[in-house]
């Protein structure tokens, strides 16, 4: 989901940051092909300027996904599959996750070289 060599953007503000944390169930059959799944709709979203994801081995994941505006992130939570996929996480996946969404107003990086 997000380059090996280092984090995605930055990008030209506005836009939009929606930060996924989450705690794993034990078990999680059929998580990391649904997650890559996921992956592949997600960047077909018009909007949608990429992602970073990282799990702890106790099994506490963060993942960050960057939006130029709310209509990509709604076109996102709409999608039929990723609705499919939320639904089994509730299920089957998550013993708890949380939903941040924030309006990115500066952003600025630093690569070596």
């Amino acid at each position: 989901m997000s380059d090996p060599v280092g984090p995605v953007g930055p990008f030209e503000p506005p836009y939009y940051a929606v930060v996924f944390t989450s705690v794993l169930a034990e078990g999680g059959q059929g998580y990391g092909e649904t997650g890559e799944r996921m992956d592949e709709l997600v960047a077909a979203v018009p909007g949608f300027l990429g992602a970073e994801s990282a799990r702890t081995p106790g099994g506490v994941g963060i993942t960050v996904g960057y939006f130029r505006d709310e209509d990509a992130i709604r076109a996102w939570q709409s999608d039929p599959e990723h609705r499919a996929a939320q639904r089994r996480g509730r299920e089957e996946w998550y013993e708890s996750y949380a939903v941040h969404v924030a309006k990115v107003e500066r952003s600025y990086g630093y690569v070596r070289g």
